[in-house]
């Protein structure tokens, strides 16, 4: 079965509804600030409102609206490939640059073609693809992945970025942010220049004109897009909207959730190949329709990639992004990796949830987050997906039982409050409670 084909039948009538800065980001420490932007908007209830019902109306809609965007881009000389999953869209991206006999390509920030391990790919065919935005070129020199979908390097100090500068670019050691941003220029101009692939993401596909909108604040995707002879777009099946005139409310809550500004630095509007090049659009289904057609999880692909979930979860802001596992950390990790790989696989992000609020209550398409996760583990229990032993069955249970009476909370308290004070004299530890504390140090207790 072909990749379009694929997609058209996933998608036909699952559902039908109604109508339609520098190194290193400090949006963890301005997430505050994020919102207080928002706040003081007056529309901003009736923009959050409109944004969900438009992104509700997309996954309703969902194979009327591939076939118009679709039909659109054709018409203006776009080649559009359906993949459904990473291992299809792989292989069609290494057709293209055989075809055209390439070994450099410069990318620009795709969480699609993270999902897919697209670099890894490349590598192992022999073709080098060098990351160009700022915080993923960091990244990529490290050998490690991305810990925030907005602000990729952010784990990162400017010292430790320094000292990697050095080690893999033999450049001079510096901690000023300014003088890094510097190097990273040099390395990268040369690049630009040479490459005969360009990859790029998508943020916005818009089904009416079929016209790729693309956010960036550093310029490197407007290099990466027009430089080389041949850009290659890569964009999610969901990120559709229906109209041209829908996109500026996007925009707006786009930069304003995602890095606290009322706009992106650059907005770039692809509408077909320039002149002498071509242009490819990757569509990449990799789980959605899955997702789509599970009625109870399904509006997690109203989410636009803002990434404020994530700054304003207690959790993440402690454990950071890799500690979920897979590409999308946080909420919308804990929610779209259990959707897109299957709760058996992802059965234990669920847990990592506090059932705050918090991400649910800001969320500017309104995806209700937290109560999805708690969805999430009523499956994961009702499944048994992760072979709960007896032991620990009857541990919950007895939990269960004193959490429901006073007295018996405040009995199991009173130990738990006695074995914290006496457990570092203890010359052993039992089982898992040896494992946790190996990891941990206890409180001491207040004089």
């Amino acid at each position: 079965m072909t990749g379009a084909k694929f997609l058209k039948e996933k998608t036909r009538s699952l559902y039908k509804g109604d109508g339609p800065r520098s190194l290193v980001s400090t949006s963890l420490q301005s997430a505050s600030n994020n919102l207080s932007v928002c706040w003081t908007i007056e529309e901003w209830i009736q923009w959050r409102q409109s944004a969900s019902e438009i992104k509700r109306y997309v996954l309703s809609n969902l194979d009327i609206l591939l076939e118009q965007f679709i039909e659109q881009l054709e018409s203006k000389g776009v080649k559009v490939i359906c993949a459904k999953d990473a291992d299809e869209a792989n292989k069609k991206i290494l057709e293209i640059i055989n075809q055209h006999n390439a070994k450099l390509a410069v990318k620009g920030k795709s969480m699609v073609s993270e999902e897919i391990d697209l670099n890894h790919f490349l590598e192992s065919n022999g073709i080098t693809s060098c990351e160009t935005d700022l915080g993923e070129f960091i990244v990529q020199l490290s050998g490690t992945r991305p810990s925030h979908i907005v602000t990729p390097a952010l784990h990162l100090s400017a010292s430790e970025i320094g000292k990697l500068f050095e080690e893999k670019l033999g450049e001079s050691n510096s901690a000023g942010h300014e003088e890094l941003t510097k190097i990273a220029r040099r390395q990268l101009r040369s690049k630009f220049i040479s490459s005969e692939i360009g990859f790029s993401g998508v943020n916005f596909g818009i089904a009416e004109t079929g016209t790729l909108c693309i956010c960036e604040n550093e310029g490197n995707i407007g290099l990466s897009t027009s430089s080389p002879k041949v850009h290659i777009a890569m964009m999610g099946i969901e990120k559709l909207l229906p109209r041209l005139v829908d996109l500026p409310l996007f925009l707006n809550m786009l930069a304003r959730m995602g890095t606290g500004q009322r706009l992106t630095s650059y907005t770039h509007f692809v509408n077909g190949p320039a002149a002498g090049t071509e242009l490819y659009v990757v569509l990449v289904d990799n789980g959605r329709t899955r997702a789509l057609a599970d009625s109870e999880f399904s509006e997690i692909l109203k989410c636009i990639r803002c990434g404020l979930c994530m700054n304003n979860c207690p959790v993440f802001r402690q454990v950071g992004g890799w500690a979920y596992g897979w590409i999308y950390p946080g909420p919308l990790g804990i929610v779209l990796t259990s959707e897109m790989l299957g709760i058996e696989t992802a059965w234990e992000l669920p847990f990592a949830c506090s059932l705050c609020g918090a991400c649910g209550s800001i969320c500017p398409v309104k995806i209700d987050l937290n109560h999805l996760i708690l969805k999430q583990r009523r499956n994961v229990i009702e499944k048994n997906t992760h072979g709960r032993k007896l032991t620990e069955t009857i541990m919950w249970k007895i939990f269960s039982f004193g959490a429901r009476h006073q007295y018996v909370f405040k009995t199991m308290m009173f130990f738990v409050r006695l074995g914290i004070r006496i457990a570092p004299y203890l010359p052993f530890k039992f089982g898992k409670l040896k494992a946790w504390m190996d990891g941990r140090e206890l409180p001491k207790r207040n004089k």
